[in-house]
């Protein structure tokens, strides 16, 4: 990392008189340079900048009288930063003796030609005693002041000035530092983590660029330093890529949004817009890795302070020793920091780097830098097979909760995770361009575990649970099904860390099998014993599916919110309990024998009693959801309920996000029923009244309501926003899940009235919907319908990809 004090100065000779023409036509070329980029284009264009502004300023000069005047760039331009839609900070620095109104006039000669040629520019002038004390009242124009450089006039003027704000500076860092990190943490509270973010702020988000520069304000305290290693690197990135993305949009803007990223991409020479994001989020992380270990210093150092005259009254000695608690063989605790003890050999223990971490994260300790780069430089490989403790130190430390994923970046940091499973490089770093994930590959692994770890009391093999937890993803990276791949990564890592082959075996299968229990919830009918049977063979024994259960919960409560849900939590739940029955030996329930409930019944026998539909709804608040509606219609059975009962919902603004359609037999009153059972949310909070949907319902299926046409008015009363066009929506038949329907696979964008669409081009085809499953995630919908003739029979292959060929077009 560059001091602060090491800053180049401007040209200070006397220039020719300023022409603002000829310094666009240079900046224009310059920019256009393809041979000229990175750091070697920014400090290009911050000289150029600064000839330009040194002639206007002392042209300004000579016709205004003034004397004992600079000019200064400060923040980014003082750090000779420039990208392409950069600002200019400029402040004009005096003496103080000029006239107000030559000094106003000098000002206007230098601040107008910059707003002409439409350069951004933040200025003020100010005398050195004004600057000090704006200084010590705002710390983001101190923060400014340490890169101050000249640019024209009296640079003696500067140079006294940065030496009074750089040793305040030093002087309050035990008052500045605390402040300084209070706005680190409340601009990452607001803009994010950047290297979990699809379309990050390369400046403000945590880990950009204001988080560099605050780790060079650090630095010029004295009080601490950055671990500098890989920082200057990241740093280049960063502003390469804000380069990058202002030539792509013209603009000043410090946001990667997605429709950019691919042009960005190929401006930096890079594959594609995966490849930006992953060199972006590789910089974000050293940065704020840096970061972290930085502020604990400081608190380290200033905490030290407080204490020390206290200790000196006590102990009557210049100070004390701190105490060094053990915590493991090798490790022990000093200052609030797991460290290596003094006898500790890492060249003779290469079970200590895990013994290491696991220890820290069981006592929910950060890990001292330098004890981490102590064992990474001299820690010997271990043997494979792994022996047993290094296994069970693994696990020790996957199983250690939230204290887990600190330890285990700073052990990433410095390489010690690839080198102890190599197959980990694939996945770091690795972006998920699905919205409902919040985090990269690698950090969802280990978010997994940490999730995993509050569920081993519900499995016979924790261990088995933990290790499916960290590598369920692993595949990611690699060609095809990462489920795929998953697998035989995930065995032969299982074998490489000393596992026995039925184990790994197993391991494999999970890994294999992890979005089965969830998607098939979710996606599939319950009640169609093929499903339950394709699931049975698939787990293959009750121990597996045990912790395949608790293995999805994990996996889903780490993706995020839109991920896992009671109502989600409850289908899962079903499912295992049916195929732990067929484990068991059971057979599976077949459909025709599933019980309705008692509300059901009672529904579908006032159904036939009236001739109309009748529905029960019910409000409920859960922990993970928010106001929910659990809707149960039951419709005497006819054409058109599934688009009407689908469009009545989106008319009222209730979101889908499960839908269970079923046909009920009532051989009493010698009649058929269609039951419906509806998960909603209201858009806004508030839930309709249910007389309301039930009139509405009336209407729509006698059509005296037109609901496509009130849905196409409400679709244009919202004009269509600027954003990413969405990929086109894709339908699929999905073979060998049930014998007694063809199953569709529906994937779209999540749109008002869409499921009220695939009904009427469902309806249009002369096909009857038996039941249809409705899972939205994030901006996306994935239904599966199962759909059969009239005579209630499976369609004939070619009628099913016709069928599915159509839905599609109808969709589009």
């Amino acid at each position: 990392m560059t001091s602060v004090e090491e800053t180049t100065t401007g040209d200070s000779d006397e220039p020719s008189a300023p022409v603002p023409g000829g310094y666009a036509a240079a900046r224009l070329r310059l920019l256009q340079e393809e041979s000229r980029s990175g750091p070697s284009r920014r400090s290009a264009l911050a000289g150029l900048t600064d000839g330009w502004l040194n002639a206007l300023f002392t042209t300004a000069l000579r016709e205004s009288g003034v004397r004992g005047a600079a000019l200064v760039a400060v923040g980014g331009y003082g750090r000779a930063e420039l990208s392409p839609r950069s600002d200019l900070d400029l402040l004009l620095l005096h003496d103080g003796k000029a006239e107000p109104r030559a000094l106003s006039a000098l000002a206007d000669r230098v601040w107008y030609p910059v707003w002409d040629l439409g350069v951004a520019l933040d200025h003020s002038v100010r005398t050195p005693a004004e600057a000090r004390k704006t200084a010590a009242e705002d710390l983001k124009v101190h923060l400014g002041l340490l890169d101050a450089r000249p640019v024209a006039g009296d640079a003696g003027l500067l140079a006294g000035l940065r030496t009074s704000v750089l040793a305040d500076w030093r002087n309050q860092a035990a008052k500045r530092l605390p402040q300084l990190h209070e706005l680190c943490r409340e601009r990452a509270e607001r803009a994010g983590e950047l290297r979990f973010l699809l379309e990050p702020d390369l400046k403000e988000a945590r880990g950009g660029l204001r988080d560099a520069t605050a780790l060079r304000a650090v630095a010029a305290s004295w009080l601490a330093d950055a671990p500098r290693e890989g920082l200057a690197e990241a740093r280049r990135r960063l502003l390469d890529a804000r380069d990058a993305l202002h030539l792509v949009t013209g603009r000043a803007t410090d946001r990667l949004a997605l429709q950019e990223q691919d042009q960005v991409a190929a401006r930096l020479g890079l594959l594609d817009a995966d490849a930006l994001l992953r060199e972006v989020y590789e910089a974000a992380r050293v940065i704020a890795y840096a970061g972290d270990v930085t502020w604990r210093e400081v608190g380290r150092v200033l905490r030290a302070r407080a204490a020390r005259p206290r200790l000196r009254g006590l102990l009557g000695t210049r100070g004390a020793t701190a105490e060094r608690a053990p915590l493991a063989e090798g490790v022990v605790e000093s200052d609030g920091e797991a460290v290596l003890a003094l006898a500790a050999r890492p060249d003779r223990d290469p079970v200590l780097a895990l013994r290491f971490g696991a220890a820290a994260a069981q006592a929910g300790l950060p890990v001292s830098l330098h004890a981490v780069r102590r064992i990474a430089a001299q820690a010997k490989p271990l043997p494979v097979p792994w022996p047993a403790e290094a296994r069970e130190q693994l696990l020790t430390l996957l199983g250690a909760g939230e204290p887990t994923v600190a330890v285990w970046e700073a052990l990433e940091a410095e390489g010690l995770i690839t080198r102890l499973l190599p197959d980990w490089e694939r996945v770091r770093c690795r972006p998920q361009r699905n919205p409902v994930h919040t985090w990269t590959v690698d950090r969802h692994l280990v978010e997994t575990a940490v999730r995993a770890s509050a569920l081993t009391r519900r499995v016979g093999r924790p261990d088995l649970l933990l290790m499916a937890a960290l590598l369920h993803d692993i595949g990611k990276g690699w060609p095809g099904d990462h489920s795929v791949a998953g697998e035989t990564i995930a065995h032969d890592v299982a074998v490489r860390v000393g596992f026995d082959e039925r184990d790994a075996a197993v391991l494999g299968v999970l890994v294999r099998h992890h979005l089965l229990l969830i998607e098939t919830a979710t996606r599939r009918d319950l009640d169609d014993p093929a499903t339950v049977r394709a699931v049975a063979e698939a787990v293959g024994s009750t121990g597996t599916l045990e912790i395949l259960h608790a293995l999805t919960e994990a996996d889903a409560l780490a993706t995020g919110p839109a991920a896992w849900s009671t109502w989600r939590g409850s289908l899962v739940a079903d499912l295992v309990a049916r195929v732990a029955s067929v484990l068991r030996g059971a057979p599976p329930v077949p459909a025709e024998q599933a019980i309705p409930t008692t509300e059901q019944e009672r529904l579908a026998v006032e159904a036939l009693r009236t001739g109309e539909p009748v529905l029960a709804l019910h409000a409920r608040r859960e922990e993970d959801d928010a106001v929910g509606v659990e809707l149960v219609v039951a419709v005497p059975d006819q054409p058109g309920v599934l688009p009407a009962v689908a469009g009545v919902l989106a008319l009222h603004r209730l979101t889908v996000r499960a839908a269970d359609l079923r046909s009920l037999e009532l051989t009493d009153l010698a009649g058929e029923v269609l039951v419906l059972r509806w998960r909603v949310a209201a858009e806004y909070g508030a839930l309709p009244e249910a007389a309301r949907l039930r009139t509405d319902l009336i209407r729509a299926l006698d059509g005296s309501l037109d609901v496509p046409a009130k849905l196409a008015d409400r679709e244009a009363a919202y004009p269509r926003r600027r954003g990413v066009v969405p990929p086109p929506p894709r339908i699929t038949v999905v073979p060998e899940v049930s014998s007694l329907a063809t199953v569709l696979e529906v994937r779209a964008p999540d749109a008002v009235g869409l499921l009220h669409r695939i009904g009427r081009a469902l309806e249009s085809r002369g096909v009857r919907v038996r039941s249809a499953h409705v899972s939205t995630l994030g901006a996306n919908a994935v239904d599966s319908l199962y759909v059969v003739d009239p005579d209630g029979k499976p369609l004939p292959p070619a009628a099913a990809a016709a069928l599915a060929a159509a839905l599609e077009a109808a969709l589009r």
